[in-house]
């Protein structure tokens, strides 16, 4: 198992993992945040060429939320609303900083 998606499942109750690859790496609820089963896409961010910090994604995924983890919190996005965002702004490079700002759905788990 990803260490990254063994860190983030510490915050969630009634786990499960995909039976195969998918675009999903880990669903269950928020624990002390939500009552909802969500299905989570949990990956590392990689360097981009600029020097930034970048991760890929998709408008088709099949996860609910998108999870990034800072040094100090766990950040997630809802990925129906950052498609809708996408397509209103004809944009495909999206900046961290300016996701969170000008979204209204994000939750901030304090490490």
């Amino acid at each position: 198992m990803n260490d990254i998606v063994n860190r983030f499942a510490q915050h969630l109750t009634h786990i499960e993992y995909p039976p195969s690859k998918t675009s999903w790496n880990i669903a269950g609820v928020l624990k002390n945040k939500s009552n909802q089963y969500l299905k989570f896409d949990v990956r590392n961010m990689f360097n981009l060429p600029d020097g930034l910090l970048g991760k890929k994604g998709h408008t088709s995924s099949n996860a609910d939320k998108m999870v990034f983890e800072t040094e100090n919190a766990w950040v997630i996005l809802d990925i129906p609303e950052i498609c809708r965002y996408i397509k209103k702004h004809r944009i495909k490079i999206l900046y961290f900083e300016k996701l969170i700002a000008e979204l209204e759905w994000n939750i901030s788990i304090t490490k």
